[in-house]
């Protein structure tokens, strides 16, 4: 990438005023709403509940789909339904137990794609259905999913500590599910690689290898950056050349897009090629690609120039970071 000081400002401006973005402010008004912070009854802004068990933790997590998403790729959005909840106990270190629907559809003629997806993905990743909620009489087709999951260890998005090394792990072996921004590797990969790979986090949080992560959500790499920097009262700088990206894919849709594999990971510098490998080792990219810093200032930097993208102490983004749970 060869980028002047001035096109790597532009990017991040353009970033900070992107849909997929910003859409994750919505977050805190509702948490503001319902009184939630960081040290409420299951850690909010974890990518899961986190409720502590007698032999480790239970993680509980839900997911609303966009509607256009939902009524533009209806299979594929069933599909997703399951695949981005398991991402969502895999970055905590946990392993998927099982999935709900609630969907809400004109009639059943409608609602069958979708249905048909989820149960597609359920198969591939062997993660059962156990029931939801249908409404054959509304408006429009909608969608939401819910699962639950069990982790020995937790990764939790709030214990990233200055001096950690980022890491971003990333199937690249994929394509974009035109028009959105979702970066597709599930569907070119074979069921028991699917469920193999399943193993990779919950193995290395076992083991003690990750301190802190998210998984790339809606927002891209930059957005769950941020995330992670507020949830741990850290600034990121991420080093743009470093990170896995897919051949002839613009860098600014690419730091936005949302894989169907991929990872933002905060590891102590000694434990960083040990990651690293552990996914390179089931064909998934992963590379260090960044810093974890002192401060609140999400930094993009290139060869030819670095700009802030976000200062969460100026900005709040979720809002749910408390002092009792940072790293200090």
């Amino acid at each position: 990438m060869s980028k002047s000081p001035a096109s790597v400002r532009q990017m991040a401006r353009a970033l900070r005023e992107h849909p997929s973005i910003r859409g994750k402010l919505d977050i805190a008004q509702s948490t503001a709403t319902l009184g939630l912070t960081a040290t409420s009854e299951g850690q909010p802004g974890d990518d899961c509940a986190v409720l502590p068990t007698a032999d480790g933790y239970d993680l509980f997590a839900c997911e609303g789909f966009i509607n256009a998403f939902v009524q533009a790729d209806p299979w594929f959005a069933g599909w997703c339904g399951v695949m981005v909840n398991i991402s969502d106990i895999l970055s905590m270190g946990g392993r998927p137990r099982c999935v709900t629907n609630a969907i809400w559809a004109p009639n059943a003629e409608q609602a069958q794609p979708v249905l048909t997806g989820m149960k597609a993905a359920a198969r591939a990743y062997g993660v059962p259905i156990v029931g939801g909620h249908t409404n054959l009489n509304t408006g429009e087709l909608q969608l939401a999913v819910s699962i639950l999951g069990h982790a020995k260890q937790v990764i939790s998005s709030f214990s990233a500590r200055p001096g950690d090394v980022l890491i971003c792990a990333i199937d690249l072996n994929g394509n974009y599910r035109e028009p959105f921004d979702n970066w597709n590797a599930a569907l070119t990969t074979a069921p028991g690689t699917l469920r193999k790979n399943m193993e990779i986090l919950p193995n290395l949080a076992e083991a003690g290898l990750v301190r802190s992560g998210k998984d790339i959500s809606q927002g891209g790499i930059v957005g769950t950056a941020l995330m992670l920097a507020e949830a741990s009262g850290v600034g990121i700088n991420i080093q743009l050349e470093g990170l896995p990206q897919p051949q002839g894919v613009d860098m600014a849709r690419w730091l936005r897009s949302f894989p169907s594999f991929g990872f933002l990971l905060s590891v102590a510098a000694e434990n960083a090629e040990a990651v690293c490998k552990a996914f390179g080792d089931h064909g998934v990219c992963a590379t260090a690609c960044g810093d974890i810093t002192e401060g609140s200032a999400v930094h993009l930097t290139g060869r030819d120039g670095a700009a802030l993208f976000w200062d969460h102490a100026r900005t709040p983004y979720l809002n749910l970071s408390s002092p009792e749970a940072l790293h200090a």
